[in-house]
């Protein structure tokens, strides 16, 4: 399982464990799975997707180590 956090200027998005996570990065959509490499990404507009839910951004970056992801986005209103 991997730990997601979502930050949005205004709240606390999301935090809990989650299966995977798909984001829309600068250079392409990527899926996050369990044990992925770390990596920082930033992000453009568009979904993120993760066990059924999705949250609709202008933006922001995406970080991952050791299982545990962090998004600080814009969300789109």
């Amino acid at each position: 399982m991997l730990q997601l956090k979502i930050v949005s200027p205004e709240k606390v998005e999301f935090a809990g464990e989650v299966e995977s996570v798909k984001v829309p990065g600068t250079m392409g959509n990527f899926e996050i799975l369990q044990n992925h490499a770390p990596i920082i990404s930033t992000l453009q507009k568009g979904i993120v997707e993760y066990d059924g839910q999705q949250l609709a951004i202008l933006g922001g970056f995406v970080e991952v180590q050791k299982n545990e992801v962090s998004l600080c986005v814009e969300i789109s209103e």
